[in-house]
């Protein structure tokens, strides 16, 4: 029962948290910066136990996972907040605006998560966009510049929303069903734009631009392709998230 109710099932979710948290680190390591990077774990094992706790308070039952969901929720909220406190007794500066701009975000993914439907494609690039957020944190807790931050928070949020759509395609695809594809240029288009403003703004290095191009010509191009397996998607887009944040670090290194 614990298992169930306190382990997230959107396997994809474990790569999104940890991108943003490793992107951050290797930029900008700090103390600060690790705790960061566990709250970002915590909070994202804390949103399975929420979610259900909420969804049957709002449909007024109580089941015999409604205690067990509400018990985990409390324990990990409370390690969530103790560490954030460790981070605001060890930071400086303002690591905590970037969070506090995608509390939006992470509002609107809520919202879908109580009414059971977080499958769908709002809450799903919502949830992304929101988690990259702690690339930023993590790299502002580090010391660097807001250009560096934003531009870290920008990489991620464009892949996500570049990338996330097409893979709802491809999963549909390799399950049998027919796929409109021909607006998914759209969010390719966003992706690459978002990462081009950045570039000019001077937040991005040249590589992470040619990655992100790169991965969505990709992407387009996949859809002409058999469907590929679930299991081989998911892989796939774990690895292309590592190289993304290796290619980003490495780049910035080097400036």
């Amino acid at each position: 029962m614990i298992r169930a109710v306190a382990l997230p099932t959107e396997h994809g979710g474990w790569g999104l948290t940890a991108e943003p948290v490793l992107l951050g680190l290797l930029v900008s390591p700090s103390a600060a910066g690790i705790l960061l990077g566990a709250v970002a774990l915590v909070g994202f094992l804390a949103r399975t136990p929420l979610k259900l706790a909420l969804v049957d308070h709002r449909r007024h039952r109580r089941l015999a996972r409604t205690a067990v969901a509400q018990g985990v929720a409390v324990a990990e909220l409370a390690v969530f907040g103790a560490l954030l406190a460790g981070v605001a007794l060890r930071a400086g500066g303002s690591w905590w605006l970037p969070l506090a701009a995608a509390i939006p975000c992470v509002a609107v993914e809520m919202w879908f998560d109580i009414r059971s439907r977080s499958r769908r494609l709002t809450p799903e690039i919502c949830g992304a966009v929101g988690i990259a957020s702690t690339a930023a944190a993590i790299a502002r807790a580090g010391g660097a510049g807001w250009a560096v931050a934003i531009g870290l928070w920008v990489v991620l949020a464009a892949r996500s929303i570049g990338t996330i759509p097409v893979v709802r395609a491809q999963v549909r695809r390799a399950r049998g069903h027919a796929v409109g594809t021909g607006r998914l240029w759209v969010p390719q288009a966003i992706a690459v734009a978002m990462g081009i403003s950045a570039w000019s703004a001077g937040a991005l290095p040249l590589a992470s631009v040619a990655f992100l191009i790169a991965l969505s010509g990709w992407s387009l191009w996949s859809l002409r392709l058999p469907p590929f397996p679930v299991k081989v998607l998911g892989v796939s887009q774990m690895a292309i998230g590592v190289a993304l944040v290796l290619v980003t670090a490495t780049a910035l290194r080097l400036v």
